[in-house]
């Protein structure tokens, strides 16, 4: 039997799902319920702590299949969009509601209490958050929470973005966050899987998992010169894309931000603490 991935498994010595009965040895097992994403973004961590390592972010709309709730207030189980496992404020969560209709195509936007724009906002929703529109009235979208949003800053959700890279241009300067997703901290990996599925293309988490799922090889990877738009360089633990054919883009603890810089100087850099390209991938 194949060994099963932890991040993407949810199974636990005492815990697991019902579904792998007779894959996985656990004391116990579960049937999950269905809950959604109510913050604009939620944390998910290893561990039931606020200060456990923030393994990936779900953004708002986003519905997570949830096996335990702890008595401290945190919800275990999987994301529906991506198969990540983790634990998340079960505050973050609710029943779901009404199905998405569309999702944010602005950076980020703001919800207002109504339709006016002077109105002290209620909250702040990345892009890629998932919403259920209910009516526009003129330049606002309803939603069904009751909140109004600026309609310009939305799309509905079988329009896709057509250039990955374009949308991750618009991260640069964001700072680094490890298991970020937003423009308020994005990792690596982070940024290539928001700006892949802005583009309908679904992108697993992880970089070494992208690493594996995304485009055919490039076999001259050493060769800068063979690079083009859109490729992706892979490092162990790292992610960058090829911006055009002098430069790369890519959120990275160096510049503790997502920042663009020479291929060449990236490459001397990375390599000068030890760490080699491992592979080229190109859609």
């Amino acid at each position: 039997m194949a060994e099963l991935d932890p991040r993407l498994t949810p199974a636990r010595p005492d815990l697991a799902a019902r579904h792998l009965q007779g894959r996985v040895n656990a004391a116990r097992f579960a049937d999950g319920v269905t809950r959604e994403v109510v913050e604009p973004q939620a944390p998910l961590r290893r561990h039931p702590r606020h200060d456990a390592s923030l393994e990936t972010e779900a953004l708002h709309g986003e519905r997570m299949t949830v096996y335990e709730t702890s008595e401290e207030g945190w919800c275990w189980g999987q994301l529906d969009a991506d198969g990540y496992v983790g634990w998340m404020p079960a505050n973050a969560l609710a029943a779901p509601g009404p199905a998405p209709t569309h999702k944010v195509a602005a950076l980020r936007t703001l919800v207002f209490p109504g339709p006016a724009i002077k109105l002290p906002p209620t909250m702040t929703l990345p892009l890629g958050a998932r919403i259920a529109v209910v009516e526009i009235q003129d330049t606002f979208a309803v939603i069904a929470s009751g909140g109004f949003l600026p309609h310009r800053h939305l799309t509905p959700l079988d329009v896709v973005e057509p250039d990955f890279v374009a949308v991750a241009e618009r991260f640069l300067g964001t700072p680094y966050l490890w298991g970020g997703k937003t423009s308020y901290g994005i990792d690596c990996s982070g940024l290539v899987q928001v700006a892949f599925t802005a583009c309908g293309i679904p992108c697993p988490r992880d970089s070494d998992m992208q690493e594996g799922a995304l485009g055919t090889a490039v076999p001259s990877r050493s060769d800068v010169s063979a690079l083009r738009r859109g490729d992706l360089v892979f490092w162990k633990g790292h992610v960058a894309i090829v911006r055009d054919a002098t430069m790369l883009l890519h959120a990275n603890a160096h510049h503790m931000a997502v920042a663009i810089e020479p291929i060449g100087e990236a490459l001397s850099r990375i390599s000068a603490v030890g760490s080699e390209v491992t592979s080229v991938k190109r859609l």
